[in-house]
């Protein structure tokens, strides 16, 4: 067999084809060097790499995945779209993700940098966004120890080579965002430690829908249509003194209150309708529900959770557990959500030493766990 020795790469080149760089934007994506543009590609699926605008083909540099072009600036806009082909012979076309600025506000990395920002959900995980008119989803994750994070997809084919992310600074937060990816579509972040090197699978921390258990993987919501019908309930609320109010509070586990003729969970919207009648019957004001954030063991009943902006899938989607809200309020019950920070599971895909460090936990495991809860 004739054995092609290939000349040895930059090490920024080597960098991305081993799926170890920190900041795939510096050699990724297009590149005006005085008059002339590099447009540079890694694409491990494709056999052969077009930009859609003038149909300029890239030269593969030899046994590599990485592709190439080079030619005058005004020959390249700035949001071009690529056009590859797989060894399937299915085409593809994407506005390419390494040709856009950074999307995420330095206001919001200041404040989450501070401890300050009370509402990092709007900006960590994934969100849907559109930059220079452009559709897709913005992602972004907090993981200072890692040296590489990817998103990793059903569009990827859960290859961390193909979507490295920029990390902003010194903040820790890292973000990509990818054009045509859709609700719906299922993803993780695969992170590199930058100490050992390991590789871990993670589910989003900001998640705010996952699979149904055993699986793991986040999905891009979709988004809500659901017409909510409890205004006069809210109202009277605001206008009420209910701290000085008699309240009777109903404690129940939903997954093991009643089940269905199969023994199979109901769904939120059948929940509503079977607990609004029976606590409306026996006298209770509000209902309490055991924790309904996402989480991977059944007869934990959620005190061992894993996704804090999700309502698990055991039950249905995001918008059913809206209608189970929104039923209770319109016939007068309140409902009062557990919430369960102390404490969280060590399954791989959670947020147990997230980045390869301990992120979220106390790094002393004296302190970082209590057996005894």
């Amino acid at each position: 067999m004739h054995h092609v020795t290939s000349p040895k790469l930059q090490p920024e080149l080597q960098r991305i084809i081993e799926a170890r760089h920190h900041d795939p934007f510096a050699v990724l994506g297009r590149h005006p060097q005085d008059k002339k543009v590099v447009v540079r590609a890694h694409l491990p699926y494709a056999q052969e790499v077009h930009i859609a605008e003038g149909n300029l083909p890239l030269e593969r540099i030899p046994n590599t995945d990485l592709f190439e072009w080079q030619g005058k600036v005004d020959q390249v806009p700035e949001r071009y779209r690529l056009i590859w082909r797989d060894g399937d012979h299915h085409e593809h076309i994407s506005h390419d993700p390494y040709c856009f600025p950074p999307q995420l506000p330095d206001f919001d990395l200041y404040l989450f940098g501070e401890g300050k920002h009370w509402h990092s959900y709007r900006f960590l995980g994934a969100h849907r966004h559109e930059a220079d008119g452009v559709a897709g989803v913005l992602f972004a994750v907090w993981a200072p120890s890692a040296e590489r994070v990817s998103v990793v997809g059903n569009f990827n084919r859960w290859d961390g080579r193909i979507h490295p992310m920029r990390v902003r600074g010194g903040s820790g937060v890292w973000e990509l965002f990818i054009p045509n990816v859709s609700p719906g579509d299922l993803y993780k972040f695969e992170i590199r430690n930058r100490n050992s090197g390991a590789i871990m699978l993670k589910s989003d921390p900001y998640g705010q829908q996952f699979e149904l258990r055993p699986s793991t993987a986040t999905i891009v919501t979709k988004p809500t249509a659901y017409a909510w019908r409890d205004a006069d309930w809210l109202e009277r609320r605001k206008k009420s003194d209910w701290l000085h109010q008699p309240m009777s509070i109903y404690e129940v586990h939903i997954g093991s209150w009643r089940r269905g003729p199969e023994g199979e969970f109901l769904n939120y919207r059948e929940l509503a309708h079977q607990l609004v009648e029976y606590v409306k019957e026996t006298g209770f004001s509000h209902i309490e529900l055991l924790p309904i954030t996402e989480h991977p063991y059944d007869a934990s009943w959620g005190y061992q959770t894993t996704g804090y902006y999700a309502p698990t899938s055991r039950f249905g989607t995001p918008d059913d557990f809206r209608y189970f809200m929104d039923y209770c309020h319109q016939h007068d019950v309140g409902v009062i959500l557990d919430w369960v920070p102390a404490h969280f599971p060590k399954d791989a895909s959670g947020l147990a030493r997230f980045d390869g460090e301990a992120l979220y936990e106390h790094t002393d495991p004296r302190k970082g766990e209590h057996l005894d809860w």
